[in-house]
């Protein structure tokens, strides 16, 4: 039996689910993969509060060093989140000649092309497809399963907070806010939500994902992100009537050599299968040019999922080493090259709008011309809550054919300024209907 030495770095929730599952499935391990993993020491800068795993004191340190200048150290796990020490470690790691496993999104995402170009110098691995969809094995899929193929286009729920969210405002006719209170005592947000709410979390995700997608590097920074906090309850309901679910979707299309690359808010059919994940799942739905349509669905964060996928990548990391194969897939791209995104402006689809105008004749007409004179037609119509003789605002929704997306905006920075308008237009984009 081959023994493969590894220290962790962070013994947070993740990290004591990954030593809770090594513990627990060693053998298993062992005996699928003729590998014996070999937990040598466990690094954090809390060692003496209490874990739900037993390990013993001596295994514990507070000096990251003591893993990364360990030369019987094959893998380095590291679990601390961010960007400045983790960073600093994983790339002592690299220099040192030790593989690395890791979940950080966010360094990943931010950092990428200096991290592989530092593996690839030494010679080593860096894996982590715990780092996007928890256990759900999107990078593999990508980067093996597909590796005849080529992924054209992505569509995927990749923030759990934000789908149960969404889930609970339709089901329970709640809003927002009110859900995200109740989802912050439960533990299901963080105290502060913005990374996830605002779409940044499913943004890094979408980062990796897509530049193995394109096989060069999109810049986190470049692409257009927004969250969920404008939906309200009225827009759920609403778009259920016309056959449609609210979905934060992060979105990959690549096409002629244009790669667009996106988060936010989206109405989906029903009959989609997206449209049926719920609750604090994830999921990725891929089209390619040979093997069409393909969807991966599962738990996308958590203890024991994210343990999961991380054991995944240090058991493939140990196969390499084993068989004298390291480097067999590269992290992303040899080049690592950077590829121009089309702006969002220029992108071209369909469009929920929720107008709040007075209750009055000849409100229509007037949006109407509007939206006629930006080439925008329109496909429905749907006005609710109509107060006879009275002028209250009232909901006026509108489906649009095909427009772009600069010509939206426009429109209804004009249809906002009228005096029938009570209210900042929703604007809600469709997917998935091509």
């Amino acid at each position: 039996m081959k023994q493969i030495n590894v220290g962790l770095i962070g013994f947070g929730t993740i990290g004591v689910g990954v030593v809770r599952e090594l513990l627990a499935n060693s053998d298993l391990i062992a005996q699928r993969s003729g590998i014996k993993l070999n937990l040598v020491k466990i690094a954090d800068i809390d060692i003496d509060s209490p874990r739900d795993v037993r390990v013993g004191r001596d295994m514990l340190t507070t000096d990251a060093n003591e893993i990364l200048d360990n030369e019987e150290i094959d893998i380095v796990i590291e679990l601390i989140g961010g960007t400045n020490a983790a960073k600093q470690f994983v790339l002592k790691a690299l220099s040192s000649k030790k593989h690395v496993v890791t979940a950080n999104k966010a360094l990943i995402s931010k950092c990428g092309p200096e991290i592989f170009a530092c593996a690839e110098e030494n010679g080593v691995d860096i894996y982590f497809e715990a780092a996007v969809g928890g256990c759900i094995p999107i990078i593999r899929s990508l980067k093996e399963a597909l590796v005849a193929d080529q992924a054209t286009y992505a569509m995927a729920i990749l923030n759990g907070t934000c789908n149960y969210i969404l889930t609970r405002m339709e089901r329970e006719k709640l809003d927002f806010n009110v859900v995200l209170e109740q989802a912050q005592k439960l533990g299901y947000a963080e105290a502060e939500p913005s990374l996830d709410v605002d779409g940044h979390d499913t943004a890094q995700k979408l980062t990796i994902m897509s530049s193995i997608m394109a096989d060069s590097w999109i810049d986190y920074e470049n692409v257009h992100v927004e969250g969920i906090r404008d939906v309200t309850q009225k827009d759920i309901e609403y778009a259920a009537e016309l056959g449609y679910r609210i979905k934060l979707l992060a979105i990959c299309k690549i096409s002629e050599g244009n790669i667009e690359v996106r988060v936010h808010p989206c109405l989906l059919p029903l009959e989609h299968p997206l449209a049926a994940v719920h609750g604090s799942y994830n999921a990725v739905y891929l089209n390619s040019e040979f093997s069409d349509d393909l969807m991966l669905y599962g738990k996308g964060a958590g203890e024991t999922p994210t343990a999961v996928a991380i054991l995944s990548d240090v058991v493939d990391i140990s196969r390499n080493i084993l068989s004298g194969c390291t480097r067999r897939l590269p992290s992303i791209s040899n080049q690592l090259t950077r590829r121009a995104l089309v702006p969002v402006a220029d992108v071209q689809g369909r469009y929920y709008f929720r107008f709040t105008v007075v209750d009055k004749p000849g409100v229509l007409a007037k949006i109407s011309n509007v939206l006629g004179e930006h080439d925008i037609s329109i496909s429905a119509v749907m006005q609710k809550d109509r107060h006879a003789g009275e002028e209250l605002p009232v909901p006026v929704i509108i489906m649009s054919h095909r427009a772009k997306e600069s010509s939206v905006h426009k429109a209804l920075e004009t249809i906002d300024q009228l005096d029938i308008i009570k209210d900042k237009t929703m604007m809600i984009r469709l997917e998935a209907e091509e």
